[in-house]
């Protein structure tokens, strides 16, 4: 029974505050709220903009250029790894931190950036990939006059 319905059936003393209903919740199967364990992650990357264009980081820990592609379809630029099920089964780890897992991920870019020349290198297991500005998009403000 969630904390909300035991309030109603009087079970429980009212709210105190949002951190209560949190705490409370996170513990509770029926929550709207998921425990941890159960989320997936997202493969790490990061997205930033600098005078340069638009950057990409992504971690790519364990792998070499050949291992990954890189797609442009459209304006989405995908990049993605199926990972080879050649791990041993014979180990008895202790902490196992290190993601080895496939990914497929995609990002629509903007039509100010120049999807046709993009630069990609791969140093210390991170790809780095740049896409430039595009040359003839003019990126001005505009003020619009409500009629």
């Amino acid at each position: 029974m969630t904390y909300l319905k035991e309030i109603e059936n009087g079970l429980m003393p009212k709210i105190t505050s949002p951190i209560d209903i949190f705490v409370r919740n996170f513990f509770d199967t029926e929550s709207p709220f998921q425990p941890l364990t159960s989320i997936k992650l997202k493969h790490p990357v990061d997205v930033y903009e600098d005078s340069d264009g638009l950057h990409l980081e992504v971690a790519c820990t364990g792998l070499t250029k050949e291992d990954v592609s890189i797609n442009i379809e459209g304006d989405i630029i995908r990049v993605s790894y199926e990972k080879d099920i050649d791990e041993p089964t014979n180990r008895d780890y202790h902490y196992s931190g290190i993601a080895k897992r496939s990914f497929n991920f995609g990002y629509k870019v903007n039509s100010r950036f120049n999807l046709s020349q993009v630069d990609a290198k791969m140093e210390n297991g991170l790809l780095n990939i740049t896409i430039p500005y595009s040359p003839h998009v003019v990126t001005k403000t505009k003020t619009i006059t409500i009629k």
